[in-house]
């Protein structure tokens, strides 16, 4: 640094007047920079009140459009595609027809239907049908809205997975975690907004849970490993020296983020080492799951292999969001990248998937609803798109299938026990209210207290949405 830039800088601090915000901003790091975080961290604001993009502002907690139902999401999803014939949407007459010509051409081919090799019953007072493959998740299902009608635009994983997390199944837009988080901030100034857990490699990687053109305090924290979700996290040297090197890096950025305030990562990079200065204290307590009675271990699967690991998954989104985070990605990635694309031996796949699954997804709806935290966590659960009624080839498998499947919500505002939309009598298409993706994402934000159509931010010289130009609120489903 120049004698003259640090003298334009000096000089540029007492200039008067300054208002109590400007202030701190410009006295750089340090007490400055900590003042200025928790000044932010304890106004709300809405956002037509504040830039989302002005330095240490990004993470603060917003008023939402409207009163919402749900504070938080926890999204489980199911790389590569679950069945819907043979999960939570029955077809007596494909059982009646197993093995005949479809009647519907998939990809210009003849295909033979296939029945599902699991029985369904009716569970609860709702009497919603669930096949034999969740049985615990099926004791919940008066907690449960069934949309049975989902279409989609993209039968191929990469882009059917992006148009899920993302709005768009082609170019880098940011995903639902980062426009939620972009949308409310953060409850807890201690954690991460929004984080995304995933034990195994993902499909598409950082663009299912990134921020894209957003600023990139809003994109998602990878944890890869539930039993150690944070690296590097406990300090080394004294907290005083580390606080006193913190402020000399906080007045260096400062200095190098004059001019580039467009550059929102550098932003992001600062408020990161702030926030992770903060974590060493919370994040240890929220990340870790040793403080968890035995009993609540055996209900999550933790205590036998085959759930143990989306055990932890499930119990630590439960962690996570009664301490504020609020948003929570769970992919369930074991033994692949996409363990439900069963395009052979379907019986074995699925099977294994659902009991890895059932368990702790049950013990999730469980746990929040006996702590009162169902009521304003909205639960969902899916895949990419569901799978072809017909048998693909030879092989005891499925095809991708975006015509008609099935998803499921629980709590944070949407009517329980019920199922919403159909499909044909093959589950070939949704024939009764189908809800497209970009309906979904409406609907999710609405929960949330947010419009759609309101919630933007401009990039390139156009108002950006994560429903783009379309998206339609579901009504009918919420509470």
């Amino acid at each position: 640094m120049d004698s003259h830039s640090y003298h334009s800088m000096s000089s540029e601090q007492f200039d008067l007047p300054l208002n109590r915000r400007e202030l701190l901003r410009r006295s750089g790091g340090g007490f400055g920079a900590l003042a200025l975080s928790a000044l932010m961290a304890d106004e709300t604001v809405s956002g037509a009140e504040l830039k989302a993009e002005e330095p240490g502002a990004s993470l603060i907690v917003k008023r939402p459009h409207f009163t919402a139902r749900a504070k938080r999401v926890i999204f489980l999803f199911m790389p590569g595609g679950p069945s819907q014939v043979d999960t939570f949407d029955p077809k007596p007459q494909l059982t009646k027809d197993d093995g005949k010509p479809s009647p519907k051409l998939y990809i210009g081919q003849q295909r033979n239907l296939m029945a599902s090799p699991w029985k369904f019953r009716q569970y609860g007072q709702s009497g919603l049908e669930v096949s034999e493959l969740f049985p615990q998740t099926a004791k919940r299902v008066d907690d449960l809205c069934v949309i049975r009608s989902m279409v989609t635009d993209d039968p191929n994983h990469p882009g059917g997975c992006l148009l899920m997390h993302t709005g768009e199944r082609v170019s880098s837009r940011p995903s639902l975690g980062a426009w939620v988080t972009y949308g409310l901030g953060a409850e807890n100034r201690n954690l991460p907004g929004f984080v995304a857990v995933g034990p195994g490699p993902i499909i598409e990687g950082a663009r299912q849970y990134g921020s894209s053109f957003l600023p990139a305090v809003y994109q998602g924290t990878f944890v890869s490993n539930p039993d150690q979700p944070l690296k590097n996290l406990s300090a080394s040297v004294s907290d005083d020296r580390q606080r006193r090197e913190l402020n000399a890096l906080n007045r260096l950025n400062e200095l190098h983020r004059n001019g580039r305030a467009d550059d929102s990562r550098l932003s992001a990079r600062i408020d990161s080492f702030e926030l992770a200065y903060r974590m060493q204290t919370a994040a240890p307590e929220a990340f870790s799951l040793a403080g968890e009675t035995e009993e609540t271990g055996k209900l999550y699967g933790i205590d036998q292999p085959a759930t143990q690991t989306f055990g932890k998954q499930c119990l630590l989104a439960r962690r996570l969001v009664e301490r504020g985070v609020r948003f929570v990605q769970l992919y369930h990635t074991t033994g692949g990248f996409q363990p439900w694309d069963q395009h052979s031996d379907l019986k074995a796949g699925h099977e294994r998937n659902a009991f890895a699954t059932d368990l702790p997804i049950a013990a999730l709806l469980h746990d929040l609803k006996q702590r009162g935290l169902l009521e304003d966590t909205l639960v969902i659960w899916g895949g990419e798109f569901g799978r072809t009624p017909a048998r693909e080839g030879t092989a005891n498998g499925r095809d991708h299938h975006p015509f008609g499947f099935t998803i499921w919500l629980a709590g944070g505002g949407v009517k329980c026990g019920i199922k919403y939309g159909a499909t044909d009598e093959y589950g070939w298409d949704a024939i009764e209210n189908p809800v497209h993706i970009h309906d979904l994402h409406a609907t999710i934000l609405h929960l949330l207290g947010l419009d759609h159509e309101l919630l933007t931010y401009r990039f390139a010289g156009r108002d950006f949405r994560l429903t783009d130009v379309y998206g339609n609120v579901v009504k009918e489903i919420l509470a």
